[in-house]
């Protein structure tokens, strides 16, 4: 494994199998989310799995993600890993997995790491952008991979109501009935709206996320953005703490991972943040 990190290639070649870290795009439209979940169900898991496998030589390859994501949610930055006693180049792990994978998921890089990491157990923080295209009219371009707001949105109240949002609360309002997270406190590390031609663009970063949180957030925010809740209904949301009491869901079509943190230790590659169409926003994350 000639481009491998010499320290991590040796460990892992002294214990008798290579841990190999993957980056990971994928649009997921025509998937019933990243979790494998029978033969005839499509996910990305399913198919990543295949591919390496094939790569392989035949030998089986389970693979590990930073985050699950929902059906029809994209990522542009998820991280897997996989343990196999299979020694292959990073390149071919690459554009082996690659030439076996659909046209809409695509393995960035790859990583020999030590033993103790893991995608996510390791990870420090995730990072999500909700896309929403607000238009009269709705787009005939990447129909599948933004969210359509006809409505007029103003940015500055869904910004007044998203800093209620910021900061370490019990976020069970914004919860889906069934997600299965031991506790609803998370901290939001930052939560901003960028505006990009006629793209509104939520940012948020998180130590962790309850199933749908983004999408129930983009939700109440998109509500107050069209003048139906003052600003102040997205504290008031969060304080009673109950779903029913927070909107319409958002749709999954404009929701992508775009980043996930690790301890600095595991030198992870680093791409642009994405999707590819926003790449040459600024990074407006915060402290």
């Amino acid at each position: 494994m000639s481009d491998a990190v010499p320290v991590a290639a040796a460990e892992m070649a002294a214990a008798g199998f290579f841990r190999i870290a993957l980056g990971l795009e994928y649009k997921g439209a025509r998937y019933r989310g990243f979790q494998r979940q029978g033969a005839n169900v499509p996910s990305i898991q399913g198919h990543l799995e295949t591919a390496l496998s094939k790569v392989a030589g035949g030998a089986p390859v389970s693979i590990l993600c930073a985050g699950r994501t929902d059906a029809s949610v994209h990522s542009s930055g998820q991280v897997v890993h996989f343990d196999t006693t299979v020694e292959r180049s990073l390149h071919a792990w690459i554009m082996g997995a690659n030439m076996n994978l659909p046209g809409d998921i695509s393995v960035t890089w790859a990583k020999v790491m030590p033993a103790h990491f893991h995608a996510r157990f390791s990870a420090m923080a995730r990072r999500y952008r909700y896309v929403i295209y607000n238009d009269p009219i709705r787009p005939a371009h990447m129909a599948e991979e933004v969210t359509w707001n006809h409505r007029p949105l103003d940015v500055a109240r869904m910004r007044e109501a998203a800093l209620a949002l910021v900061g370490t609360h019990d976020f069970s309002a914004f919860r889906a009935t069934r997600c299965q997270a031991k506790s609803p406190v998370k901290t939001v590390h930052h939560l901003q709206l960028i505006e990009h031609g006629r793209f509104i663009v939520l940012d948020i970063r998180a130590n962790a996320f309850l199933h749908h949180m983004v999408r129930n957030i983009a939700g109440v925010l998109m509500t107050i953005g069209a003048g139906e809740r003052p600003p102040e209904w997205a504290r008031e949301v969060l304080e009673r703490g109950d779903r029913h009491s927070g909107g319409v869901t958002a749709h999954p079509y404009g929701l992508y991972l775009i980043q996930v943190d690790y301890p600095q230790e595991f030198e992870l590659p680093q791409r642009y943040l994405g999707p590819h169409f926003l790449s040459g926003l600024p990074d407006v994350r915060q402290p």
